[in-house]
């Protein structure tokens, strides 16, 4: 017979079990990753604020600004007050954000709104890696961080599919709203989540240093965001103004968000680089293929989004994959150079879409570009998880996100307007394939300059 007393001991060894901890991390995770169901939603919050279609962009670049921003320096705080502590707050503040979005009664107040869900979102996914690494320890890391990688792209697969359903249903708040029960699901759930390493005596954010930092990253993503405009000259001269500051200021704080000195490991910053140009190579999908299924007959709308989730589904495969190769079979620099190749092939495979390319091989060259994607973040993440101290792992967390996002908002900015020129001289058909052409060649370019850079370290 069993009794009372013995009936939570099931559900008690389940919430401290490694994997349930994981996949809540991972739903906890989902909060920001399924912002990309805003993008289905555009048309509908338009129609509801009478806005003009440029306009839209604004609810990006709050939303982006505000994370992108904060990752770093939020980051450092969790490696000081700790990752769990943290996260747990961003799902709370991201649960009350998401609710006062949905609600906006005008424009500009969902704006403001956008801006306290960045924080939310900040806050989130600076600590995730942290969190998901301290479960497995070190000998485990590339293969917690390919589930890890593996519930990202998920998220950013689910967004569309979801999006577009909850928008027919009840219009665009639903896309904030729905992710209000996944947040508070995981903070109830996230239970015995390990405690951070002790710190020093004294270890503490550097206050002003972050301030400088947040300057840069917001006038950089500016400048790249006004492109076409004289203002981003402006912009970009205090980024560098703003940099400069935070690079002294680093080079002689006690305890600085990081050391500057691990920007000189050989190869280290060229690593980030190739991160940022295989992210803006990546993110050409997102921003074109949408287009071009819009003028295919016959494709509905949620048929449109099931493809383009397709590139995401391709990451979800290889993650964990990866994961589990990584340090095994293949070093993590190797694997980085196959991932971004495989970006690459995909993206050639794309450039050869025409009207009458049959839908499986449009399947196809999304999933390979996916794949590639896939690898070159597993590897990209565990290289520069193993470069920081372990007590820095929040901040390697935030690196990794900084440079997928620098990428993504160059490639908003870069790849939009390089269709624009081609296609002022050819039809649209034309100057999708060249964009992308132009996109692998991008890929390659990186993947070659990876694998130079290895080589060199290798020799020396």
């Amino acid at each position: 017979m069993i009794t009372q007393p013995d009936l939570p001991k099931a559900p008690v060894g389940l919430f401290r079990s490694k994997g349930w901890q994981v996949a809540m991390i991972g739903l906890g995770t989902a909060t920001a990753q399924l912002d990309t169901s805003v993008n289905i939603a555009f048309p509908s919050i338009t129609r509801g604020f009478d806005l003009a279609i440029a306009d839209i962009q604004w609810v990006v670049i709050c939303y982006v600004l505000t994370y992108a921003s904060l990752l770093l320096a939020l980051g450092r705080v969790g490696d000081t007050v700790g990752h769990a502590i943290v996260f747990r707050i961003g799902l709370v503040w991201s649960a009350a954000a998401l609710l006062l979005v949905g609600c906006s009664p005008s424009y500009g107040a969902m704006l403001v709104f956008r801006c306290l869900q960045g924080v939310g979102a900040a806050l989130v996914l600076s600590c995730g890696v942290a969190l998901v690494t301290s479960l497995y320890g070190e000998e485990r890391r590339s293969r917690a961080l390919g589930v890890y990688t593996m519930m990202m792209a998920f998220g950013l697969m689910l967004g569309p599919l979801l999006g577009g359903a909850l928008t027919a249903i009840w219009n665009w708040p639903a896309v904030f709203w729905f992710r209000i029960p996944i947040a508070v699901a995981a903070l109830l759930l996230l239970r015995g989540l390990p405690v951070s390493l002790p710190h020093r005596a004294g270890d503490r954010l550097d206050i002003v240093g972050g301030i400088a930092l947040i300057l840069g990253l917001v006038t950089m993503l500016l400048a790249l965001n006004r492109l076409r405009e004289f203002s981003a000259v402006w912009f970009a001269l205090l980024s560098v103004a703003a940099f400069a500051a935070f690079a002294v200021r680093e080079s002689r704080a006690a305890h600085p968000i990081i050391a500057v000195k691990i920007l000189r490991l050989p190869g280290f910053a060229l690593l980030n680089l190739v991160s940022v140009l295989a992210n803006l190579a990546a993110f050409s999908v997102w921003l074109l293929v949408p287009y071009f299924l819009a003028r295919v007959p016959g494709y509905a709308l949620a048929w449109n989004g099931a493809i383009l989730a397709a590139a995401a589904a391709g990451a979800v495969l290889a993650a964990p994959i990866a994961g589990r190769l990584v340090g095994r079979t293949i070093s993590a620099e190797r694997m980085a150079i196959l991932g971004i190749v495989t970006i690459g092939a995909g993206l050639v495979l794309i450039s050869a879409w025409t009207e009458e390319t049959p839908t499986a091989l449009r399947v196809a060259g999304l999933v390979v570009q996916g794949v590639g994607l896939g690898l070159f973040q597993l590897a990209y993440s565990d290289i520069v998880t193993a470069a920081l101290p372990l007590r820095d792992r929040g901040v390697a967390g935030s690196l990794v996100l900084l440079t997928r996002t620098l990428g993504t908002v160059t490639a908003a900015s870069i790849v939009l307007m390089l269709f624009e020129i081609l296609q002022q001289d050819h039809s649209f058909l034309e100057a999708f394939q060249q964009t992308f052409q132009l996109a692998a060649l991008l890929a390659f370019v990186a993947a070659g300059l990876l694998a130079f850079s290895s080589s060199r370290t290798v020799a020396s």
